[in-house]
């Protein structure tokens, strides 16, 4: 897979992450350090408990609790993120950076209708668009993840589209205001093997057209394959490992990686 090798984006340096909701303190992420370049995929794989996804949250600026312990950097084209303010954080969410979650059902509003929710970024981060251009924009990016007859779906409740449906209108969401990092926390564990497939597609396809960097979460490695450029393997809160993916895949240093690969089923490892 061609590997870009376009501007720094994202650094996250000594990322540590703890809860302190018990009498001993939870460490969930522990001294973690990454970086993504624009264009870029990667994959951040590892177990359910492994701190993958509470990485993908403190990047987007969605880890705020007062028993929640938070040291480090993540910078985000220079700009340090992880103690912003949450005024600072709501104009980069969805703008700057947008987040596709793992099941559709609980980010969209089920009495709204799906054209609404779409635009819903535009409305906040693009105020000055006259409601024309906001329209033009929605049925546009509806098109762009391969939706059928977009002036149909806008008109839609949530639980009127099929899951797959609802996924591609959660990454139309992502994308409205053409973010340069797009955030996929386990975007296909809801979903039957052929639609993961199509939407790991969709995702390929918008990386190479927008030159959009994707930090992709996923405990299914065969998916991490087909999509990611590089990849990090968690366990526990620590980065065991991390390499280019055809490293990782075909020549794993660690013991863990090593585990995780060849439970892989052998029909997915061929394909």
């Amino acid at each position: 897979m061609k590997k870009t090798m376009e501007q720094l984006l994202l650094k996250v340096e000594d990322l540590t992450i703890e809860f302190h909701d018990h009498d001993v303190p939870e460490r969930v992420v522990n001294h973690l350090n990454m970086e993504l370049r624009q264009g870029e995929i990667l994959g951040i794989v590892g177990e359910s408990g492994s701190g993958k996804s509470m990485t993908a949250m403190a990047i987007a600026g969605l880890l705020r609790r007062h028993d929640m312990k938070m040291q480090g950097k993540i910078l985000f084209e220079g700009r340090e993120l992880l103690h912003e303010n949450r005024e600072v954080l709501r104009q980069i969410q969805g703008n700057e950076i947008g987040i596709v979650f793992q099941e559709p059902m609980t980010s969209l509003n089920p009495v709204k209708r799906i054209g609404w929710q779409v635009e819903e970024s535009l409305r906040i981060h693009r105020p000055e668009m006259e409601k024309e251009a906001r329209n033009r924009r929605v049925i546009e990016v509806l098109e762009n993840v391969e939706l059928d007859n977009p002036q149909l779906v806008c008109k839609k409740y949530p639980h009127e589209l099929s899951g797959g449906m609802r996924q591609r209108v959660m990454i139309a969401s992502a994308m409205i205001c053409e973010p340069k990092l797009l955030i996929a926390d386990e975007p296909t564990t809801a979903l039957d093997v052929t639609i993961q497939l199509q939407i790991v597609k969709l995702l390929q396809r918008l990386n190479q057209e927008k030159q959009m960097a994707v930090l992709f979460i996923s405990h299914d490695l065969s998916l991490v394959k087909r999509l990611c450029h590089k990849i990090i393997v968690m366990h526990n809160g620590n980065m065991v490992e991390t390499g280019a993916t055809e490293e990782i895949f075909y020549h794993p240093k660690e013991e863990y990686t090593k585990e995780l690969i060849n439970a892989i089923p052998k029909l997915e490892k061929i394909s």
